[in-house]
């Protein structure tokens, strides 16, 4: 079949078809059955991979290509993690995290040389490259269980960044092993500088240099640029780190966490978000077709074995490590289902053991196999362990009848346009304590709204990636303070579309964009002048001698006429007639006296409306 392929006008194009197809076709339909997306994206990669159907013949390519959406995965992670934030995790990265990666290694290398009777070297190799596990799977398990910024979340990934930290001290370590490893030492000591130095430059380039060049283009307002400036960042800062010797993740998390302080961050995320959901889908799909099923079923008792051995021996640690310092048994419990697989990491330590002659073919071969194995059945691991936990807090759940649990007690206001409305709108809400989160696109008012001490990022408001990177959905409400009509109604249509529940209420230009917004369904809206005037006309009648109490009168009188008056322009629409009859200015009482002309311009215009007057009675 992929003969047929490659012979086509345009083969590259057929490709992309079949990998688009396929993923739509078989992701959907695990994740509707409870298997999760992961599982489908790996099925996916293996039947139209070498083994099956044939269409891919080179799955490296694939996954070489699509290490990309790991990397700009990394990325997003870091935009949400503060340098406060990371400092205060530093005893979770470099405790926890050496205390599980060290355990593993050492606890498979033994069983590798007593139970399957590996040499020390291979059996090193093998224990290490299974005690680091899949950044991509992970993080991806972490996002669909809506983990990742929690706690929980967040102390797994500490692990994870100390797996990647991992990789430059076991790639020497591999060298010193080799027969020529003395001469290997220089080059060592040499690669450590590149990446200190590295590391320095990557730092140094997105805290002082990426903030004025965001800056710049974004006064520009070309929305593209600001997509091509947020992979270059994330690319950018990869080839940094894989140059300097050191994972791309590992780089691109590095610029997230010094770019998460930047007025830029949801505006990144957004841009990068559609470019990581692809390429990592690309990834687990590349995986899925570098199994070769041949060799698997050839040797398939011994592959199993070695899957058995790593996966229970490394849950085993992951679970003692996790209740060893400290941690939940129903987390210790996550923990373990989660990062029992092997990682992709793996790949590089077994490819580094094998060009050295640590490794022969078949070595490689099969414990390649056996990572990938153990990284294909990591979500029915994690699927069997959340249904067994689900179980037994069934049996040990207490009995919660009429007992009102209290939780999400923060309010949460996202406030989109930070003009001077919503900045008299924000005041009441710093007065109150709630927590507010502002979008704007204008870098001078993002500065303004800094002394109000809230968060407040650069953005699109129209767009719903941002005001879903913002935390859309899981506001209290939205205020939406923008003065422009069809930006106004995009909004409020999209919102409501995607989170109907979410109340929104809104600043509304005249009486015809509130009648707009409030067909789209808007809690509240109030016009802008509308209020402003009443207020003004009140102090203009007490300046007159009128009582506050008939003042207040005739106020209320007028709101109510103008409330009745939006009823009737609501239903009639917005023909030439009904705009002719209901949006021009009309008195709601009867006028005491006729209207006089005090100069002859005035009395030219009115004689122009009586003509037309006449001129329209007649016709009619």
């Amino acid at each position: 079949m992929s003969e047929g392929i490659s012979h086509l006008a345009n083969p590259e194009l057929a490709k992309i078809v079949v990998l688009l197809a396929t993923s739509i076709t078989i992701v959907p339909l695990f994740k509707r059955i409870g298997l999760g997306s992961v599982l489908g994206y790996l099925v996916a990669g293996c039947l139209i991979g070498p083994s099956v159907l044939g269409l891919f013949q080179d799955p490296q390519a694939v996954v070489h290509l699509a290490e990309l959406g790991v990397v700009m995965f990394l990325f997003i992670i870091g935009l949400e993690m503060h340098p406060e934030l990371l400092w205060s995790m530093r005893k979770a990265i470099f405790g926890r995290g050496f205390l599980q990666v060290a355990t593993c290694g050492t606890l498979l290398t033994f069983a590798g040389i007593h139970i399957l009777g590996l040499k020390l070297e291979v059996a090193f190799i093998a224990g290490a490259g299974f005690a680091l596990s899949s950044t991509a799977i992970v993080m991806q398990v972490l996002e669909d269980k809506g983990i990742a910024s929690t706690l929980k979340g967040q102390r797994i990934v500490s692990t994870l960044l100390f797996e990647d930290l991992a990789i430059v001290p076991l790639l020497a370590s591999i060298a010193f092993l080799s027969p020529e490893a003395e001469a290997e030492l220089t080059f060592n000591f040499t690669s450590i500088v590149i990446a200190i130095v590295g590391i320095i430059i990557l730092v140094v380039g997105s805290k002082w240099v990426m903030n004025p060049l965001f800056r710049m283009i974004s006064k520009a307002k070309v929305r593209e640029m600001m997509t091509a400036a947020a992979l270059l960042v994330v690319l950018g800062a990869a080839w940094l780190m894989e140059a300097s010797g050191l994972s791309m993740a590992m780089g691109a998390f590095v610029a997230g966490v010094i770019l998460s302080e930047s007025a830029f961050r949801h505006q990144l995320e957004a841009d990068i978000e559609p470019f990581r959901g692809l390429l990592l889908g690309l990834f687990f799909m590349g995986v899925g077709m570098s199994l070769d099923l041949n060799f698997v079923f050839n040797d398939l008792l011994w592959l199993l074995s070695i899957v058995a051995i790593c996966v229970l021996g490394k849950a085993l640690v992951v679970y003692a490590i996790a209740r060893l310092t400290r941690l939940s048994y129903r987390e210790s419990m996550m923990r373990m289902s989660i990062m029992a697989h092997g990682g992709e990491f793996a790949f590089v330590l077994f490819s580094a053991a094998a060009a050295i002659g640590l490794f022969n073919q078949d070595q490689q071969a099969t414990f390649t196999a056996a990572v990938i194995v153990s990284m294909l059945i990591s979500p029915l691991v994690v699927l069997f362990v959340q249904r067994v936990m689900m179980r037994k807090s069934a049996q040990e759940a207490p009995n919660m009848t009429d007992i009102e649990i209290a939780e999400d007690l923060e309010n949460n206001v996202l406030v989109i346009g930070f003009g001077r409305f919503s900045q008299i709108v924000c005041q009441t809400l710093l007065a109150r304590g709630i927590t507010v989160t502002v979008i704007d696109s204008s870098t001078d008012r993002i500065r303004a709204a800094a002394s109000f001490g809230f968060k407040v990022y650069y953005g699109d408001g129209t767009r719903l990636d941002v005001l879903r990177a913002s935390g859309l959905a899981k506001v209290d409400c939205v205020v939406l303070g923008i003065n422009n009509p069809e930006r106004s109604a995009l909004i409020v249509e999209q919102i409501k579309q995607e989170f109907p529940l979410t109340p929104i209420l809104a600043r509304t230009y005249d009486r015809h964009s509130a009648i707009e917004l409030t067909k789209l369904h808007v809690d509240f809206q109030t016009r802008e002048t509308f209020e402003s005037a009443l207020v003004l006309s009140k102090a203009a009648m007490m300046k007159l001698g009128v009582d506050d109490v008939e003042a207040d009168s005739v106020i209320e009188s007028v709101r109510a006429l103008d409330k009745e008056r939006f009823k009737e322009e609501l239903i009639y629409g917005s023909s030439v007639e009904i705009v002719r009859k209901y949006f021009t200015p009309k008195p709601f009482v009867k006028p005491q006296q006729e209207a006089e002309a005090l100069n002859e311009s005035a009395a030219e215009i009115l004689a122009e409306d009586e003509s037309d007057q006449t001129v329209n009675s007649e016709n009619k």
